[in-house]
């Protein structure tokens, strides 16, 4: 076999298996990474969902807590298929509505349907009978940060950081069921620095909910750098709804699953410049460069973080030419696809998304 194609098979079996990659607690499944990780060495129980279905959403919260609480362990998987992207497999199993979920004995792929509960509790049960395992309900850590008497002013009132905060009491029955949904929202704005999600019992510390006049359960208020006060937040109780709440309040870009957005990192500030840019010969982006440069030394805080990324484009587009910026966005395309450490992810995306903007496009 010539190097070459050995080395395109090689690239297309670990982009296959970093699929099934744990960056999570539940392992997601494609066709081919459900033949290597399914009916082998392990029991697996497979979820299978549709990312649109509500029933669904509302399990995942339990289901990430059941992976949780099996990551440890050596003979059980916890798994999901997204029947939207992978319709096939789903059909081979005979999956018709969502959620689904199917346990498979170790050494088998002949499923037994799960239609116990959707607690968690229930799954770890029936797990725990199927496999003979003991495993215990395993709560993940949450980035929720708890507020306090002691603590509200310096967190919530920071005028440097975005504050969604939930005034809650640990009896009530809606605070319970928004409190799953709560912890996804804060995870997915974990790495927004000047965000943050925070909860305070305000049965325990009823001072600070008189304070801000908490008259029910949960109440949500939004204490953005400008307005200390505090806002009332009267928006939806799902995962999308915060998301978009938050990211309309504070100009972040997140997804439900605390990833960066194509829209990322684009400044509309820069946007007729880089237009110019583009059309431009090489030697006169040279010039555009310098008032690139000029407006970029007029921005503050995460966008000035962004305006580096346009200039360092400029330049490295006049150095190269103007192939540069198709190449680079190929490039990091390639690594997004793969097995990316989380921390490189955000970096790598914003690249991407501000290098498209410097791409050329050529009509035919």
């Amino acid at each position: 076999m010539a190097a070459s194609a050995f080395l395109s098979l090689l690239f297309i079996l670990c982009t296959a298996i970093s699929s099934s990659v744990r960056a999570e607690d539940v392992v997601a499944l494609n066709p081919d990474s459900f033949e290597v990780e399914v009916g082998k060495e392990k029991h697996a129980l497979v979820e299978f969902y549709a990312p649109w279905c509500g029933h669904c959403k509302k399990l995942a919260p339990e289901y990430e807590k059941l992976g949780s609480s099996f990551k440890k362990s050596k003979s059980v998987l916890i798994a999901k298929v997204d029947c939207d992207d992978h319709k096939s497999l789903c059909t081979k199993y005979g999956v018709s509505g969502f959620p689904t979920i199917k346990w498979f004995p170790k050494g088998s792929l002949e499923p037994k349907d799960y239609s116990g509960g959707r607690t968690v509790e229930s799954l770890v049960d029936f797990v725990n009978q199927e496999a003979g395992t003991h495993v215990k309900v395993s709560a993940p850590v949450s980035d929720v940060a708890v507020l306090t008497p002691e603590n509200f002013d310096s967190i919530a009132l920071d005028e440097s950081k975005d504050v969604l905060v939930e005034f809650y009491a640990p009896w009530c029955g809606h605070c319970k069921n928004l409190a799953p949904v709560y912890d996804q929202v804060a995870t997915a704005f974990k790495g927004e620095k000047d965000v943050v999600i925070a909860k305070v019992d305000a049965d325990s510390h009823k001072g600070l909910g008189e304070k801000y006049g908490v008259s029910g359960y949960p109440t949500l208020k939004f204490f953005p750098k400008n307005n200390k006060a505090g806002e009332d937040y009267e928006g939806g109780r799902d995962l999308d709804d915060f998301v978009a709440f938050i990211n309309e309040k504070t100009g972040t870009s997140r997804d439900s699953k605390g990833l960066l957005t194509a829209e990322a990192g684009k400044l509309p500030s820069l946007s007729a410049l880089v237009e110019e840019f583009v059309a431009a010969e090489a030697e006169a982006q040279k010039d555009i460069v310098t008032k690139i440069e000029d407006e970029v030394a007029k921005l503050t805080g995460t966008a000035a973080s962004y305006g580096k990324l346009y200039v360092k484009i400029a330049h490295k587009t006049v150095e190269k030419g103007e192939g540069y910026a198709k190449k680079e966005v190929e490039r990091l395309e390639r690594l997004l696809s793969g097995h990316v450490n989380p921390t490189k992810v955000d970096e790598l995306t914003l690249k991407k998304n501000v290098c498209s903007l410097f791409v050329k496009y050529k009509s035919e």
